[in-house]
This record gives structure tokens, sequence and C-alpha cells, in this order.
């Protein structure tokens, strides 16, 4: 049973040794550069890395990003309900229709209340 395995350690071995290999390799032959600050410091897309590096976000980005979530949930349940659409309007009728509008309906409820508050008001 033993035997079964040997390959997959083999190849274990064999990545691990090059991983060991490569690194002693780049210690001993690359060039040591001369430090200085300039060389240290953090690149930022070819800006000076000047603040914070967590700046503080808005109240309303969060906000507006669990509205994405919620409606986008809302696909995730309408997606099987689209997918078995045909087959329950033969068993069941127009109602299967009916809970689908009701499920939109309760959702759109929710997003006029956002409206309303000015959740979505980026100004103010």
């Amino acid at each position: 049973m033993f035997e079964n395995y040997i390959p997959v350690l083999l190849q274990i071995v064999i990545a691990g040794g090059f991983a060991v290999v490569t690194l002693i390799a780049s210690a001993l032959l690359g060039k040591s550069a001369k430090r200085n600050t300039i060389k240290d410091s953090a690149y930022e897309c070819g800006m000076l890395p000047v603040g914070d590096s967590q700046p503080r976000f808005s109240v309303k980005f969060y906000i507006v990003a669990m509205l994405f979530v919620l409606f986008d949930i809302e696909v995730v349940f309408l997606y099987p309900w689209a997918i078995i659409y045909k087959d329950y309007l033969a068993a069941i009728g127009p109602s299967i229709l009916a809970v689908a509008a009701g499920f939109a309906s309760i959702l759109l409820v929710a997003f006029g209340y956002a409206w309303k508050k000015g959740v979505l008001d980026w100004k103010s």
C-alpha cells in the first residue's frame, strides 16, 4: 500500500528541494544592493506613501455595499426559481409567478425605503 504514495512523496520532495535550492542560490549569487530610504520605502503606484495606510471610509460606503449584497442575494434566490419555472407552471399553475412577484415586491419596498432615507444619495 505504501508503494501507491511513493510518486506523491517524490513530487513533494522534488518541489521542496527545488524551492530550497532556488532560495539558497538567490542568496549566494544575487547582488546585494546598498540600502537607502528610497529603496526601502513602499511603492504605491508611483506616488509617495503619505498619510495613513488605511484611510477611514464613510459609513455610506458600507451601507451601499450591504445594499448591493442584499440585492445580489435576490438574484441568487430568483435563479433557481427561473430554472424550474416551466415545470412548476405546468404542475401548479400561475401561482408560482405570484410567489416570485411577492418576493420581488418585498425587495422593491426595501429599495424604496432606502432611497427615501437618502442612503443612495452620495452628495449628502
